[in-house]
């Protein structure tokens, strides 16, 4: 819901920071496997119930989740880094509840365990409308330089990041919030699944 927001706010600065590591030689691609590299180190910090140190590298990983896709609009977007980038983005977004899970199983393990589920049905929705999408020609007029249909919805990646750091700063409310960001994971399936199927059955007609 507020990506189209969050975008125009931060895509000044990651264009800025992208010329510079064009410059440098470093590829989207490249940014995409470090920035999940530093991402995955999250799951032992939390574990570890090290909390702000796992937002520390939540933060690096969505910068370099922005930072890739600046760089491909500079090198050019190719559907491999685009498959890249969304298959390590959702593995990552399962990671972290994990993470929770195994650090206090006793209080977390059915909310995350909810929360993991909700995200099968936001990530599942979301790319089967793309490939049908991209059969179609369907075209997405918000979000342009995308390298596929992003499909938009009440819990994008914006509330998701927001939705971590929540975790993060108050590890004790984890299954208060995720079975909050669970419902409205499955507000978004629903509403997909909907318009997805509206959309692609108009084109048919």
């Amino acid at each position: 819901m507020l990506d189209r927001f969050t975008v125009k706010l931060i895509r000044t600065p990651l264009s800025s920071a992208a010329v510079m590591l064009d410059k440098a030689g470093i590829t989207a691609n490249q940014t995409t496997l470090f920035g999940f590299a530093i991402g995955c180190l999250a799951f032992p910090a939390l574990i570890q119930e090290q909390y702000l140190y796992a937002l520390l590298f939540i933060v690096i990983n969505r910068v370099c989740d922005g930072l890739d896709g600046a760089l491909a609009r500079i090198q050019g977007i190719t559907d491999a880094g685009g498959f890249l980038d969304i298959s390590l983005d959702f593995l990552f977004y399962s990671l972290i509840p994990f993470g929770f899970v195994l650090a206090s199983p006793e209080n977390n393990a059915i909310a995350g365990a909810f929360l993991i589920f909700s995200f099968i049905g936001t990530g599942s929705s979301f790319l089967a409308f793309a490939i049908m999408a991209s059969k179609q020609g369907i075209e997405n007029p918000v979000y342009q330089h995308k390298s596929l249909y992003y499909m938009s919805g009440l819990t994008e990646g914006t509330e998701t990041i927001a939705c971590f750091i929540l975790f993060c700063l108050f590890p004790s409310y984890f299954a208060a919030i995720a079975y909050v960001f669970g419902a409205a994971c499955w507000f978004t399936t629903f509403t997909r699944i909907y318009s997805g199927f509206d959309t692609l059955n108009k084109t048919n007609m």
